[in-house]
């Protein structure tokens, strides 16, 4: 659920001036000059061949210049470091030298301040410690509960040929009304969607201002919206009109360690922000699963029939059960096709942060205040640690091969202080849908039928996956 952009436009120029410290310090080429890596084309450097083909453009730069390189875009440098070490060092961040905020800060300042995922440190933990009352037991299973029922009543209307994107991006939007907010959709859902998609949008267009017609401006003005919708809803969930188990209830309420509230912009922030990580990677993740599940026939019935194990099958009246909160766990071979498609498709494919004080990784020197960046895309297709890699394969995550396994060398919700809040949330919405849609139907694709994938900033199918659901 964490999210969004291809790191290196972080180095981007923002439209509205960031903190100063986010431009203190910034690198010269004489600075980088002992790394490898290359500037590009004048002005623009690497820009247009990284969003012509992102994972081409960084599969090439490792394979010429090794796990450590440099790549300019707009007349910022930015250094990127692969593979799984590279992975632990900055996730993991054991002496603190990396800060996530003025990574993804230059990015996502406009659109998605303040979210969990850009603070450092101690105002990071406090929130994080806030906020993780929304995922405890007892909202969870309220969750699990609401998300059954959305889901059985939508699926249950699916047969024949369809588009599953745009249709499980519409479902997953309609689940966060009732779990996320607890309250139905009015004819505001259609401009809260529209103003998730141009903010995600906008947080990758190579135009950094606002300026009239532009995917900057609509992102700010969707983002405007959405601070108006959620600042009034939380100032209801205080004065107590429709408090619940729903996580918006749960954030609204939220107190640090002092007992004090969370101001309300900031819970605004972080709602704005968990909705968008929950809404786009989810319909990402559950797409790629379908997608892989219906390429592959015999993981897709091996999945059925632990569904049928696990629920009991369908009721005296035919109709499929489903999944509650303490199935869950039961669901193992559901869960290791869900993590080889986040391995093979990864839902957030690199993430950005810069460097708070100088450091060393396999023996290049990297200076304080480098824009530095992981590719979780490239090490879930590094031959060094998968078999194969471009294979599915769901028996990697058997317990014996991840123990075998470099702990990060799988990291599609991240890792360290900043693993994704809500990946739990997010395993649990999957195996509730496709308990339900497994029961009732076979997933077919058409011979040869290989959708193209927009590869970031969170990846999607272009032609939006064309499948058949055939009636069991």
């Amino acid at each position: 659920m964490a999210s969004l952009a291809e790191p290196i436009l972080a180095a981007h120029q923002p439209t509205q001036a960031p903190p100063s410290h986010w431009s203190e310090g910034r690198l010269t080429d004489a600075d980088v000059a002992h790394i490898p890596g290359e500037s590009g084309p004048p002005v623009v450097g690497n820009l247009f061949r990284m969003l012509a083909d992102p994972h081409g453009f960084h599969w090439r730069m490792f394979r010429e210049y090794g796990p450590v390189y440099k790549n300019k875009t707009l007349g910022y440098w930015h250094i990127m470091l692969i593979g799984a070490e590279a992975n632990e060092l900055l996730l993991f961040d054991r002496d603190k030298i990396f800060s996530s905020e003025q990574g993804w800060g230059p990015t996502l300042h406009q659109l998605f301040p303040r979210g969990l995922m850009l603070l450092d440190f101690d105002h990071h933990r406090a929130d994080r410690r806030a906020l993780s009352i929304a995922f405890k037991p007892e909202p969870m299973r309220h969750y699990a509960d609401a998300l059954d029922r959305g889901i059985a009543e939508e699926v249950a209307r699916w047969n024949g040929e369809m588009l599953f994107y745009p249709a499980i991006k519409k479902l997953t939007l309609d689940l966060a009304a009732d779990s996320f907010l607890g309250l139905p959709w009015g004819p505001e859902a259609d401009r809260i969607n529209q103003a998730f998609v141009d903010m995600v949008a906008a947080s990758v267009t190579p135009v950094r201002k606002p300026l009239p017609f532009t995917q900057m401006r609509k992102g700010v003005k969707g983002r405007a919206f959405l601070v108006d919708y959620f600042t009034k809803q939380t100032l209801k969930r205080r004065a107590g009109e429709g408090l619940g188990q729903d996580m918006f209830s749960q954030f609204a309420t939220a107190t640090r360690e002092d007992g004090e509230m969370l101001p309300v912009d900031e819970v605004v922030d972080h709602m704005n922000f968990l909705m968008m990580a929950a809404h786009d990677t989810i319909t990402s993740s559950a797409t790629s699963l379908v997608w892989l599940l219906a390429r592959h026939p015999e993981w897709q019935e091996k999945v059925r029939q632990e569904a049928f194990a696990v629920t009991g099958g369908p009721d005296s009246h035919g109709k499929p059960r489903g999944a509650t909160y303490d199935d869950l766990p039961k669901f193992d071979l559901l869960e290791m096709a869900f993590k080889e498609a986040l391995r093979l498709i990864t839902p957030v494919p690199s993430i950005p942060r810069r460097a708070l004080r100088s450091f060393e990784f396999n023996g290049v020197h990297i200076p304080a205040g480098a824009a530095c960046g992981f590719n979780a895309h490239l090490t879930h297709h590094m031959e060094q640690y998968w078999d194969s890699p471009d294979t599915f394969d769901p028996m990697r995550f058997t317990p014996d091969k991840v123990k075998a396994r470099h702990k990060y060398a799988w990291i599609p919700f991240g890792g360290g202080a900043h693993m994704c809040l809500g990946l739990h949330f997010a395993y649990m919405q999957v195996k509730i849908l496709m308990a339900q849609l497994l029961q009732r139907y076979h997933i077919e694709v058409a011979d040869g039928y290989a959708p193209e994938w927009q590869p970031w900033p969170i990846p999607k199918p272009r032609d939006g996956l064309r499948i058949a659901l055939r009636p069991l």
